[in-house]
């Protein structure tokens, strides 16, 4: 029975909550926001919106008018059901392409795609290409410790003395600045000329090595110039190496002593602020300088440590923990009579990019007070340390301990916990500079394995927070070749502008002796890198064979890929690695964790299965069947997979005829080729061709019709069986050609596109043919010309029936200009060829719907005419049912997508909303919807996203990190006399010279943060399709506002078929739902509540933390040096008269044991 329309200021009886369905499908239930009710008055409630309803669902109505009824609706469904399939049987050709494919079977041949072989080949590909790499890094490494073995130290070698190329001497005498030069510096610098390489994206000289020296660090000491005299032999090696393998990337050697000689030479790429880079801090040194690490940091945060002293601690444990990589696991708290965390985290975490800056974040609040206790800050990092109930690197164990000086040596805690085994090192820092006795810090760190630092000042810091990698670096060289091992690293971003690449790294050791029968040398010179490009590894996997929704994909041990569609950082940072987990790069559930866990256990599998999958616009999700195949990489800590949708198991291969082939003419002679030529598509249709790589001299655009142009005359000179090209992809592409235009022959040219309201219509292949007909057509055509990289293409594939994608509009952007009719809506659907037993889908083909023109016929499919010229007329006495035309002003009739996306509108207002979320159009519809199942949401982050940079923060007068001192220091004499008045004094001389020390943060001094856009985690949020199949009205009720609906899936098809009465009142507006990208302050879910959930990961296989025979007396022992006014003022002037800085002497470091 008919509902009689309400009008306004009527109320539907009874604060109805949940959407009551005829046809008997339970909905989603709406949120109860009524008080509580309970015994008869519940019983009431629960009959009497039935009772009540009941009257106006039988009685004729107040109104002329009344809502449809269902089997109405019903109707109307089936006409837009019938007259969208006929136009796409008509127009699309999908039926006749594929007849086009079987008349021309004899042109081509079907080919298996057999996972298992596929991924087994790729895989032993990829193992020669990074082998040939092994073989180049230990030729490097032998011979780099054989000529440091044979190298005599010399005391007295002058800078004269070593001629070498500076790659940041070009960058020092173009600086106005003169920020970097070290001035008094005697040049020992070569000139070289510099030839364009692609290969390595720069300018490079392949006769020469270039040397990168830190700017902290003196070029002029004794140590870097003996290092920098041995090191030059290894010029000749890295020559050879490059003449026995041309493939051969950047080829390094970092050093221990911060020396970096890389090959082949090239200047370096200076940022426009100070240079911080330092190889000791690249996340590839660090893994192949060290073992895994266990690492608690403890802070003392005590009242004696405070203004200057507290700010160099914040700023030493952020700068240690950068030298943490995603192997090592770590905790920092800090401690005065009782010991804290300073985060959220309990217990020691990965160290990963997101955690550490938790960290980093959290030691920023530390507040100084109490009394200094040693004990409950040792405590508490032994107990984390033994905590075996969670997951950690299960090597090398630490405790760095930071603080301003202290008398107790805390005996009983190291009796207690670490002796006799010693199995955890302790490493101490003294900071700040005071007259406190360092005798208590530095017997802790010598009897515990560890070594005593001193950070005086700022200047101090980054090479005292890195130079335990020395200490832990012993048991590694005592082993000897055991160690001698080769790492691959995680993905990260090369400093020298190669992109992104994994490093093969391995040690290199110091075989040295003092004299017969003395112990051996435990030092690490350093590390051999090269490196590989992801592109260089990507070439050697299939990619158009496996067809749109096909794909290759690699993992670490941690789970992260290196190799995967998704892959796609848009800012990168070269300080950090770029650490994608498998299942953040796709959907997560239970069946790829399972594969994720067997890939990193290395293990071969083959898998099946249901999963979701977002779209390439990431505005859609679709559920689909995915055969996942994976097996290891040997000798790599990588694994590889292989993920095919069942219709790709079958691909095309164009088989061009001998006789063509025999003809050794260009292939602008063959067959189908003139169809590719622009004198042809106002007859045939545009043709936009894929910018693949065909042939080895084919010029890329991003134009196509340049690309297509640059094909066109390359095609003039080229032989079909010529071996610069890729044979599959050239015939594939000239198959395609003729197929399409034999679809134009036999289906468009004849049909009139007008009659049924199309501005175009196409066909797109795996060959890279996208063809649009008419040619004026292609003029507004915006899909991308690759269709794999096309989301209506990848959808179609993925989904049976027709696939609408409406125009893309954002939020933000004005509305969509409906002028000339130039707006279209996609309607798309794949073509299934059946040969035999083989099923595939080589094309998709479509039409382009004139969003205006289909608008009107919608309204007219979706009312109650019985004639399509004449309307219902319904008189005052008569009683007939509302329609989407004549009652538009009272109904709202809309086609909305799978993903929530408006399609159609009866509502002339809203014509200029299509493509928009529903949400944005009727917030209060779109939730009903939700909350009655027709949508379920999908929420997910996206870990690669690029932010526009914050505004700063209220930093005062100022920089961020450098001690202010109070009026009351300032009118204190004794304050003057002070190490921290003259340590500040000391911070600002070197401002005067090197004002870059004075940037408000590290991260900074690499580019502008005004203009550069930096990385951060957005949430993403996609609907798509629920549970609910039928038709069913339901009731928003909502009082006075209260509003009837009806939905309906149209079937063979991704449209909700949606009618409403149109809302009169406002003050009922529920929730909004939202869909578009949100920025995520939190860096994404909760990291205090992931730790808690931590993925399954394995660490390296093999651990170096113990040796019988390490000689643990080289602990930091040293003389003290307490503040001295005239030292102080000493070191003051000759900063003032421009020497350069040379090592401070109260900074005890690994450089006196550096004598090679």
């Amino acid at each position: 029975m008919a509902v009689p329309a309400r009008t306004c200021g009527s109320s539907w009886p009874g604060p109805v909550r949940t959407a009551r369905p005829w046809p008997g499908h339970g909905p989603r239930p709406f949120p109860d926001l009524r008080g509580p009710a309970s015994g008869p008055a519940r019983l009431l409630l629960l009959l009497l919106p039935p009772l009540l309803l009941l009257p106006l669902l039988t009685a004729p109505g107040a109104s002329a008018y009344s809502f449809p009824q269902q089997h109405t609706m019903q109707h109307w469904a089936r006409r837009l059901e019938q007259e969208i399939d006929g136009v796409m049987r008509i127009f699309g050709g999908a039926q006749q392409l594929r007849e086009i494919y079987k008349d021309n079977r004899n042109l081509f041949e079907v080919q298996e795609n057999e996972p298992q072989n596929l991924v087994e080949k790729v895989a032993g590909d990829i193992e020669s290409l990074l082998d040939r790499k092994v073989q180049a890094l230990k030729r490097l490494a032998d011979a780099a410790e054989n000529f440091q073995k044979a190298h005599r130290w010399q005391d007295n070698i002058k800078e004269e003395d070593i001629m070498y190329y500076d790659a940041k001497a070009d960058a020092e005498l173009d600086d106005p600045e003169g920020e970097d030069m070290e001035r008094g510096s005697k040049t020992s610098t070569l000139r070289l000329d510099f030839m364009e390489d692609p290969n390595f994206k720069n300018k490079v000289n392949y006769s020469y090595t270039a040397v990168q020296i830190p700017t902290d660090i003196y070029k002029g000491s004794t140590v870097i110039l003996n290092e920098l005299n041995w090191t030059e032999a290894l010029e000749n090696v890295f020559i050879e190496n490059r003449r026995q393998d041309p493939t051969l990337l950047w080829q390094v050697f970092g050093s221990a002593t911060g020396v970096t000689r890389y090959y082949p030479a090239t200047p370096w790429r200076a940022p426009k602020k100070i240079d911080l880079y330092d190889v000791r801090r690249r996340p590839w040194y660090i893994q192949g300088a060290s073992s895994p690490k266990d690492m608690v940091i403890i802070v003392d945060v005590s009242g004696s440590v405070s203004g200057l002293t507290l700010k160099l601690m914040k700023t030493s444990v952020c700068e240690m923990l950068d030298t943490l990589s995603d192997d090592d696991y770590v905790n920092v708290a800090s401690f005065n009579e009782k010991a804290q965390p300073v985060s959220c985290f309990t217990h020691l975490v990965q160290a990963n990019v997101r955690n550490k800056k938790v960290f980093k974040e959290a030691v920023q609040g530390m507040v100084a007070k109490g009394t200094t206790g040693y004990k409950a800050g040792f405590e508490y990092a032994f107990d984390q340390l033994q905590n075996s109930n969670i997951t950690r690197a299960n090597c090398n164990k630490m405790i760095m301990m930071f603080t301003d000086g202290g008398e107790d040596r805390v005996q009983d805690v190291f009796e207690k916990y670490n002796w006799p085994n010693r199995t955890v090192r302790v490493f101490t820092f003294s900071v700040g500079q005071h007259n406190y006795d360092v005798t208590p810090l530095q017997w802790m760190a010598c009897t515990n394995k560890g070594y005593y630092f001193e950070i005086p000042s700022i200047g101090a810091i980054r090479i005292n927070t890195q130079e335990y990698l020395d200490v832990l670096g012993r048991p590694m060289v005592l082993a000897g070749k055991e160690a001698k091992q080769v790492q691959w690293t995680n993905v990260y971003e090369d400093a020298l502008g190669l992109g992104l690449v994994v490093t093969g790294t391995l040690p290199v050791f110091n075989l040295t002796q003092d004299g017969p029968g003395e112990k051996k040398n435990q030092l690490i010179l350093g590390v051999m890198g090269i490196d590989v490009a992801l592109n260089d590894i990507k070439r050697l996997t299939p990619n158009y064979t496996l067809g749109a929704n096909g794909y290759v994909f690699a993992i670490d041990l941690n789970g992260y890929v290196l190799l995967h569609p998704n892959l796609k950082p848009q800012t990168t940072n070269f300080r950090e690695p770029v650490t994608l987990d498998f299942l953040d790069a796709e959907l997560e559930d239970e069946n790829k964790e399972e594969i994720r866990r067997s890939m990193i256990d290395g293990n071969k599998g083959h898998k099946q299965i249901r999963t979701l999958v977002k779209s390439l616009d990431e505005r859609y999700i679709d559920e689909v069947i995915r055969n996942y195949t994976w097996v290891p990489i040997r000798s790599t800590n990588y694994s590889l997979g292989l993920v095919l949708p069942p219709y790709s198991t079958f691909y095309l291969q164009a088989n061009l005829s001998d006789q063509i082939l025999q003809v050794k003419l260009p292939i602008s002679k063959l067959k189908d080729f003139e169809f590719l030529l622009p004198s042809s598509f106002e007859s045939e249709g545009h043709v936009f061709i894929a910018p693949r790589e065909y042939c080895k001299d084919l010029n890329a655009s991003d134009n196509n019709t340049e690309f297509l142009k640059n094909f066109i005359e390359l095609m003039e000179k080229v032989t079909p069986d010529s071996k610069q090209c890729n044979n599959f992809l050239l015939h594939n592409l000239i198959l395609d050609t003729g197929i399409t235009q034999q679809l134009v022959e036999r289906v468009w040219r004849d049909q009139d596109l007008n009659t049924y309201s199309l501005l175009a219509v196409f066909a797109a292949t795996d060959g890279g043919i996208t063809r649009v007909f008419p040619n004026k057509a292609a003029e507004d055509w915006t899909e991308n010309p690759e269709p794999f990289n096309a989301s209506f293409y990848r959808r179609s594939l993925d989904n049976h029936g027709y696939v609408f994608k409406p125009p893309h509009q954002d939020s933000l952007l004005r509305p969509l200009e409906l002028e000339n009719d130039t707006v279209g809506v996609l309607v798309s659907t794949a073509v299934e060829l059946s040969l035999g037993r083989r099923t595939l889908r080589p094309a998709v083909v479509g039409v382009k719907l004139d969003l205006e023109a289909w608008a009107e016929k919608f309204k007219v499919l979706a009312s109650n005419r019985t004639h399509q010229d004449q309307p219902q007329k319904c008189g005052p006495s008569s009683h007939c049912e509302m329609d989407c035309e004549v009652n538009n002003e009272d109904l709202l009739c809309v086609l909305i997508d799978d993903g929530g996306f408006l399609v159609l509108s009866n509502q002339n207002h809203q014509w200029d909303q299509v493509g928009r979320f529903f949400s944005e159009v009727d917030a209060n519809l779109m939730l009903a919807l939700y909350n009655n199942s027709f949508y379920t949401r999908k929420e997910s982050y996206d870990y690669q996203a690029a932010c526009a940079p914050q505004p700063p923060g209220n930093l005062g007068a100022a920089p961020r990190g450098v001690f202010v001192p109070t009026i009351a220091d300032f009118l204190n004499l004794a304050w003057w006399t002070s190490a921290a008045a003259w340590s500040l004094f000391q911070q600002l001389l070197y401002g005067l010279i090197y004002h870059s020390w004075f940037q408000a943060d590290p991260a900074e001094a690499e580019g502008s943060p005004e203009t550069r856009e930096s990385s951060c985690v957005m949430k993403q949020t996609q609907y798509y399709f629920g549970s609910v199949n039928a038709s069913y009205n339901a009731i928003i009720d909502c009082g006075n506002c209260s509003r009837l609906f009806h939905a309906q899936r149209l079937t063979n098809t991704n449209l909700l078929f949606v009618v409403a009465e149109k809302p009169l009142c406002s003050q009922c507006e529920a929730g909004r739902l939202l869909q578009k990208e949100t920025h995520c302050p939190a860096d994404g879910p909760e990291q205090c509540e992931l730790v808690q959930r931590p993925r399954y990961r394995r660490g390296p296989h093999i651990c170096f933390d113990y040796n019988a025979t390490e000689d643990t007396s080289d602990c930091g022992r040293g003389a003290s040096f307490p503040p001295s006014l005239g030292v102080l003022v000493s070191l003051q002037l000759l900063l003032l008269l421009g020497l350069p800085p040379r090592p401070q002497p109260q900074v005890h470091s690994f450089a006196a044991s550096r004598r090679l």
